[in-house]
């Protein structure tokens, strides 16, 4: 297996993972001089998960919110990225294995995020669909337009309904969003461009096994989420969680049975496993635990970052700070001055988060904003300011004038354009890249 370093004399860096944190910590790391820093990701490209429900629901084009590395860092002097999947952390020889070679490091970050958690159910995780990343973004996207098709074709089939009902399963942001967006789809779209469904729409269901949907945030938000969707007919079902999914039936904790061919599970995360470090080194949802510097406890030159990493020495946040993308935005910032304070000999500054609060759009022009403890907004406003908060992260300047010329277009005319089934012909194997994405699980 290759092993790659840098012949030069600065001190090597490896970031693995090139989410929020990973890619705040490189551009704010900045080309210093004292470093080199390789990322190490799976994909080529950086995206941003918040808006993957609107690809999913084909509002936006994913290039909108993705870019590749190499393009966002080609002013980067210092910078080298390596295509990999993280297999081996080995601590002695400071340097970890992937499955396309092995990259040295003297200081290594780990930002690798998180992984869809279905709590142990198999047939769930073999059949439901996932909303992590732009490839399952794309799948949803695939199965929805396709189930559509496929109703029109099978019209007297026992199970035609299954084709129709789409299943929801997680009541937090990323759950009540793309219920929104697919209830505003149905009535939007489909009774303009699908004739052949007469009367009959989709029929989008939001299970969660909680109380209220959008459990962190406030009630305002909370009733607000639950009104808006039920007014555009989502059946939101609560206190009741999905314990079952198989022969394209959704089974809950109450013994309800739903018939769908499609299940979006956004019900929860799990830190990504990070062998070799020790099992005593992680917490709860397998996040590994960092001091209040982010160094992973028991090292001195391994840190970790974002989603991934337990850290509770923040005095406002003893059990640990919430899994959201400000955290991650600021810890990569902060570590990218604390590791050259450290080889300076200077002191180094204990990360303390910042809460700027929290915002979900529901529907069109409805969105629920929390920007404190005491401020919650709904409606209007709260909209606006989720687009324009949205907008910013954005990682290129072309980007944002896309993405927003497109919001404006679809969100008045409900025609992005963008409703299309994409298969590849072309047969996957052991020794290639996928190039196809999967219809059906």
């Amino acid at each position: 297996m290759n092993s790659f370093f840098m012949a030069d004399n600065k001190k090597q860096i490896v970031v693995v993972g090139g989410g929020f944190a990973g890619v705040n910590f490189i551009k704010s790391l900045g080309n210093n001089p004292q470093y080199h820093v390789t990322l190490v990701d799976i994909n080529n490209y950086n995206f941003f998960p918040p808006l993957i429900y609107q690809v999913a629901t084909a509002f936006i084009e994913n290039s909108n919110i993705s870019r590749p590395f190499r393009k966002m860092f080609k002013k980067n002097t210092n910078f080298s990225f390596h295509l990999g999947k993280l297999l081996r952390i080995d601590s002695e020889a400071n340097r970890i294995e992937t499955d396309t070679g092995f990259v040295s490091y003297d200081y290594l970050v780990l930002g690798l995020g998180t992984e869809t958690n279905y709590f142990g159910m198999e047939n769930v995780k073999q059949n439901a669909f996932p909303m992590k990343n732009i490839t399952d973004a794309l799948a949803i996207r695939n199965k929805i337009l396709l189930s559509l098709e496929e109703y029109i074709q099978h019209k007297g089939h026992p199970d035609q309904e299954s084709f129709l009902n789409i299943v929801v399963a997680g009541g937090g942001p990323s759950g009540v969003e793309v219920s929104g967006m697919l209830a505003e789809l149905s009535d939007r779209v489909v009774k303009r461009e699908y004739p052949e469904l007469g009367a009959v729409r989709p029929i989008i269901h939001l299970v969660d096994a909680s109380p209220v949907l959008l459990g962190p945030m406030s009630k305002v938000a909370q009733k607000e989420a639950k009104d808006v969707l039920e007014k555009l007919d989502v059946k939101v079902t609560l206190n009741v969680a999905v314990k079952d999914y198989t022969d394209d039936v959704v089974v809950l904790s109450d013994d309800t049975k739903i018939k769908t061919k499609t299940l979006i599970w956004t019900s929860g995360v799990i830190a990504r496993e990070l062998p070799g470090i020790p099992t005593e080194k992680f917490g709860r949802g397998r996040r590994v635990l960092v001091d209040e510097f982010n160094a992973v406890q028991g090292y001195d030159n391994i840190f970790a970052i974002g989603d991934i990493c337990y850290q509770d020495t923040d005095p406002k946040f003893p059990n640990g700070h919430p899994q959201l993308a400000q955290v991650a935005i600021q810890q990569g910032q902060l570590l990218s001055k604390n590791i050259p304070n450290k080889d300076r000999g200077q002191a180094m500054k204990p990360f303390r988060y910042w809460d700027k609060g929290s915002m979900a759009v529901i529907a069109r022009y409805k969105a629920v904003a929390d920007l404190s403890p005491t401020r919650s907004y709904k409606g209007l406003f709260a909209w606006i300011t989720w687009l324009v908060i949205h907008l910013i992260p954005i990682v290129s300047f072309r980007n944002k004038w896309k993405l927003l010329g497109n919001w404006v277009w679809s969100f008045y005319s409900a025609n992005s354009g963008l409703r299309l089934i994409i298969r590849s012909e072309r047969k996957s194997d052991n020794n290639a890249v996928r190039t196809e994405t999967p219809l059906k699980r």
